[in-house]
């Protein structure tokens, strides 16, 4: 029997907040909460964003330091959190009055001679050959330059075309809650997502680790496009032409599967296995298919998968823009007929489904762990929701590499045969829906409405509802499809489905939308299961197909008994109190992210290794040397 992959856990944080404990999901459905529950997700952004601090005795106090109560605090802070959450204009000075560092080429020519004063070591070893230079001291030479042409790079600042990313919480800095030493951005938000992530599981690792041979575990975490900042392959890059020097942590940090080796080495110990697959958009997809595969076949019993992608940089906006993917200030202007964009103008920048003019860079850091249900029924484990499958395709043949295609039209009809022999024709229809890659581009807004037309009308479905996350937090590249998981796992806990609050009052002639309910305002939908669609560069489609908690219970029921079910819904309440405790601290802005450098390492000699099993100090049990052989044994002339 295969065994059914169950999320136990989810973590990370994203423009709008935390993952764990719906933080994240409830910021986008705000109004639409019952006001005890605003409050609580208000003030609970207002403590992540360092506007003000909870005392051990829950009292409060304002960021000044003055003692408030918690209303007064919401009151207080209200505007601020949500002026300086989700899409907004990028807070980065270089991207406003300061201007983008960089350097222009120019040719000098020179009349007369030319004498200056430098630093012995600020001067090129190579130097032209008509130069002269003379010792002044020790550490100072004076150069003269000949009349003639000179080459130089004069430095400038450049105003930013692109000014609205959806951005962490201001004030939120994961780097500053462990000991970080030059880690890049995204590696910082990976060991915050996958320790908020064991926070919210309300299960101990060391324990869960216990009960498992070593390599029964695993992780699966990358991203799309590496760490490209200055502390990983950015600064890298860029070092010779900057003049700085290059650091040997840049080289190692920058690659795109390093979130998985830091939460190995760092977070959890795991000597299990291992990987990233980088797909562009559908990258965290990929990786959540990796896990998928290895439970259902019964490799692993417990995986971690995520993302973890920042990629609000100069040179990654750039690179975006000049490809005329992003929707830059002069395109906005032209969309609206605006002279001056507002901050509000910013704010409504990603308009999926919409007139649009293309998409908004994100950042954004996803975890969920991964369990089969016989161990999550053994461990008491809470069941957010379950994964049977993920189907990816490529496009074929194409003529753009960005431009989509039609591997999108085979990942969403196989996810929605799979609903449809699990769960019937009549859930499919009318209990499911559809987390969108929704970029905000003219094309996606074509391409991705017709792929959900089309399988609609196969499967005789008349309104099938559409969200589009990206609206709220904009599009983090390999983590994208995360923001959409940890959203619909939202929705099934709180019954809501987010609207597109950027929608046209009339959709656009060239949304394929007959069979769709594309809406604004968040609404009430009980679902069975959701849809977790990517359309990636370059031909990387992915379609995950996520079970609501309900119809979870129902299958493990199915599979596993009612008695069974009642020893782990026993077994449970001890799973929840642990994670209330986490999310209590985490609320009030009390972060302890799971940083363990240098602890227990182990280089070889210390292994106790036997021709059926490897025993390593501090894990409770072997690993196993056992293998499943399906070719058969040949005759080696034993006797």
């Amino acid at each position: 029997m295969s065994h059914l992959p169950v999320i136990v856990g989810m973590g990370g944080v994203n423009p709008a907040g935390r993952a764990s404990g719906h933080q994240a999901f409830r910021r986008t459905v705000l109004d639409a909460l019952p006001d005890d529950v605003q409050a609580q997700t208000l003030l609970g952004l207002a403590a992540m964003m360092r506007l003000a601090s909870a005392q051990a005795d829950d009292a409060w106090h304002d960021a000044d330091g003055q003692p408030l109560d918690a209303a007064a605090i919401v009151e207080q802070t209200r505007q601020r959190v949500l002026d300086h959450t989700l899409i907004r204009r990028i807070e980065d000075p270089r991207f406003n009055a300061e201007g983008l560092p960089a350097n222009r080429r120019a040719s000098l020519a020179l009349e007369s001679p030319m004498t200056f004063r430098v630093r012995r070591r600020q001067l090129p070893e190579s130097l032209p050959p008509t130069w002269q230079v003379r010792e002044l001291d020790r550490r100072t030479l004076e150069v003269s330059v000949p009349a003639g042409e000179m080459d130089v790079m004069l430095p400038e600042t450049r105003p930013a075309q692109v000014r609205a990313a959806g951005q962490l919480p201001s004030g939120f800095e994961p780097s500053q809650l462990y000991r970080s030493v030059h880690h890049p951005r995204g590696l910082s938000m990976a060991i915050f997502a996958a320790s908020d992530c064991l926070g919210d599981s309300g299960l101990e690792w060391d324990t869960l680790r216990d009960r498992l041979d070593p390599d029964q575990v695993a992780v699966y975490a990358g991203n799309s496009i590496g760490q490209l900042d200055d502390e990983g392959w950015g600064g890298l890059l860029k070092s010779f032409v900057s003049g700085k020097r290059a650091t040997s942590k840049q080289m190692p940090l920058g690659y795109g599967q390093m979130p998985a080796d830091f939460l190995n080495a760092y977070v959890l110990g795991s000597v299990g296995g291992t990987g990233a697959a980088l797909g562009a958009c559908a990258s965290f997809l990929y990786n959540l298919r990796l896990g998928v595969d290895d439970i259902r076949a019964g490799r692993r019993r417990v995986v971690m998968v995520g993302t973890a992608d920042a990629p609000i940089t100069p040179e990654i906006i750039e690179g975006f823009r000049t490809m005329g993917a992003l929707a830059d200030d002069e395109s906005l202007k032209a969309l609206d007929a605006l002279e001056l964009l507002t901050d509000l103008d910013y704010q409504r920048a990603c308009r999926p489904f919409a007139r649009n003019c293309g998409f908004t860079m994100g950042e954004s850091s996803q975890f969920v762990m991964l369990m089969d249900d016989a161990l999550a029924l053994e461990v008491g484990a809470e069941v957010l929701g379950s994964v049977p499958d993920v189907y990816v395709n490529a496009d074929g043949w194409k003529r753009s590499i960005s431009a989509p295609g039609i591997g999108n039209y085979i990942t969403l009809g196989k996810a929605a045969s799979l609903v449809r022999e699990m769960l019937g024709e009549t859930a499919l229809r009318q209990r499911t829906f559809l987390h969108a890659h929704g970029t905000s581009t003219p094309k996606n807004r074509i391409t991705e409405s017709h792929v959900f037309d089309l399988v609609a009308r196969a499967h005789g479905i008349e309104d099938w509802p559409v969200v589009a996350v990206k609206a709220f937090v904009g599009h983090s590249q390999g983590s994208a499809a995360g923001d959409q998981l940890t959203s619909a796992l939202g929705s099934f806990a709180h019954g809501l489905l987010p609207g597109i609050p950027t929608l046209d009052a009339t959709l656009p002639d060239d949304v394929h939308g007959e069979r769709l309910r594309l809406f604004r305002e968040p609404q009430r939908f009980n679902a069975d299961a959701a849809f977790i669609n990517a359309k990636g560069f370059g031909g990387n489609n992915a379609t995950g197909v996520v079970l609501s908690p309900a119809v979870t219970e129902r299958l493990m029921a199915a599979r596993h008994g009612e008695a069974a079910m009642n020893d782990w819904r026993h077994r449970r309440e001890d799973t929840r109190r642990a994670a209330a405790a986490y999310l209590h601290d985490a609320d009030h802005g009390h972060f302890q992210p799971r940083y363990r450098f240098g602890e227990g390492v182990l280089e070889g000699p210390e292994l106790d290794v036997g021709a059926d099993s490897i025993r390593i100090p501090g894990y409770a049990k072997p690993v196993s040397l056992a293998v499943n052989n399906p070719f058969g044994k040949l005759d080696d002339g034993e006797a």
